[in-house]
């Protein structure tokens, strides 16, 4: 590239800052694949003869198995994984590998393959996100009959299924799938044919090379086409999001597995110990989890802080991209196997968990509905129930201990029945609504997540177009 124009080579420094080969390698498969179509286009417009195109052709499958097969030496002097797979080319095809290039531009080529590895990426996690959604369902179902308080502001506030509490990562896990299909989506427009900024000048077939890549569509303005990287802000932002959720789960587990709690044992294959303390197993698997979380979120804001500023088009800033991707995707892709078996080998304390649900007087706002389906207004019974529970403070009982003298002093209309409706069993059958959790309702959404899945599993989230169901069959 710099035959032409330039007396002097780069200096060592700047060639070290310039050269992008160490990460961007990662696209040689996509780089092959958008070449082999860009060669079929070129044969189609007559640029390129039949023999040309197959010595092409050819020569790209052994560049695509020397570099699989650990055989290139790829370059820095080539600065990138397009100039490496272009020299490799020329040197095996000759003049046909020279004429590759002929209108097209790095900037419509690194677009296109960025986007191919970033819709399949996308794809693969939301399957993998499937996976993580069946273990915590298979969880629930394990342990269906375990009963724990559920906690606002981390104080005891009602007593619900510990099946119901795991459901809820399950919800968000949901999200999370429809969020990397639509990342996916936004990924699935073919930019190639878009040239330096203005298009491309020998009327290349652009619908061809979106048929042949597997593209949904082609991008309409070949300036956005060339620095556009929303999709990839929109495949970390999906990333931070499951990060997030991963960071919460791992939260409760961590705090559930402290000797304070002992509500649950985590397994000796996602624990670790101390090099000090011998009676020590640490959640290292959850903290880590939590820990990533601030790792892709800090990359989603470095991309997005890097694009804020460009002017229209393609700037060399943009070659910040691709670690960011990166390393969502390969931090992604350790999380999610360790944590389906994290839940897959969890052991829950019944004992535990009966014991957590003593003290914190759960059943309080049981008192105050007993007196609403009286007909008393809410905010009436709502004090009778805080003065009920001052008093069982002040006597040391819990609220379904409190004799019925001790209901009446505070408000007459308290019946013989009270203490039946404090118990836990209709603290829960009570919550009979979608979303509740009534055991009813939670086998429900349970046999809802596992359908789901059966009839998802092929093609998670919105449709984005013919690749997807090719990419997740």
């Amino acid at each position: 590239m710099r035959s032409g124009r330039f007396d002097r080579g780069l200096g060592e420094a700047m060639r070290e800052l310039n050269a992008s080969i160490g990460f961007d390698r990662r696209l040689y498969a996509e780089d092959i694949e958008g070449s082999l179509a860009w060669a079929e286009a070129l044969e189609k417009k007559g640029i390129l003869s039949a023999e040309e195109a197959r010595a092409v052709r050819e020569g790209l499958l052994a560049v695509r198995s020397e570099i699989e097969e650990g055989k290139l030496q790829l370059s820095a002097d080539l600065e990138d994984i397009h100039m490496n797979v272009e020299a490799r080319l020329t040197a095996l095809a000759g003049p046909a590998g020279e004429k590759l290039h002929t209108g097209r531009s790095r900037n419509d080529q690194v677009a296109t393959d960025l986007r191919l590895h970033v819709k399949r990426a996308a794809l693969r996690i939301a399957a993998g996100i499937e996976g993580l959604i069946e273990a915590l369902a298979v969880a629930a179902e394990r342990d269906f009959d375990v009963v724990i308080p559920a906690y606002t502001h981390l104080q005891r506030a009602q007593p619900v299924l510990l099946a119901h509490h795991l459901l809820a990562y399950a919800e968000m896990l949901l999200r999370d799938r429809d969020r990397f299909a639509w990342a996916a989506g936004q990924a699935d427009a073919c930019p190639l044919g878009s040239g330096a900024c203005a298009g491309n000048q020998f009327g290349i077939d652009r619908e061809l090379l979106r048929d042949r890549l597997g593209f949904a569509r082609i991008t309409r303005n070949s300036m956005d086409a060339v620095s556009d990287r929303d999709f990839a802000c929109d495949f970390l932002h999906a990333s931070t999001m499951l990060l997030v959720h991963i960071s919460r789960l791992s939260e409760d587990l961590i705090l559930w597995s402290s000797s304070e709690f002992g509500l649950v044992t985590l397994d000796d294959s996602v624990t670790t110990g101390s090099s000090m303390l011998p009676q020590k197993k640490n959640p290292d698997a959850c903290e880590l989890g939590r820990g990533k979380c601030g790792r892709v979120l800090g990359r989603l804001v470095g991309l997005v802080t890097t694009l804020k500023g460009l002017p229209l088009t393609y700037n060399r800033d943009l070659q910040e991209d691709k670690e960011a991707v990166f390393d969502a995707i390969d931090t992604v892709a350790l999380l999610l196997p360790v944590f389906r078996e994290m839940l897959r080998t969890l052991r829950v304390s019944r004992e535990r968990a009966a014991a957590l649900l003593e003290g914190g007087h759960l059943e309080a706002i049981a008192v105050a509905d007993y007196l609403t389906r009286l007909g008393v207004p809410f905010r009436e019974a709502h004090r009778a129930a805080g003065k009920a529970v001052r008093r069982a403070e002040e006597l040391g009982l819990a609220l379904r201990e409190l004799p019925l003298t001790e209901y009446r002093a505070i408000d007459p209309r308290f019946g013989d029945d009270i203490h039946r409706a404090l118990s836990l069993e209709g603290a829960l059958e009570d919550k009979d609504v979608v979303g509740g959790t009534a055991p009813r309702r939670v086998r429900e959404e349970i046999a809802r997540l596992k359908a789901l899945l059966r009839g998802q599993r092929t093609e998670p989230g919105p449709k984005a177009g013919k690749s997807v169901r090719r990419e997740t069959k």
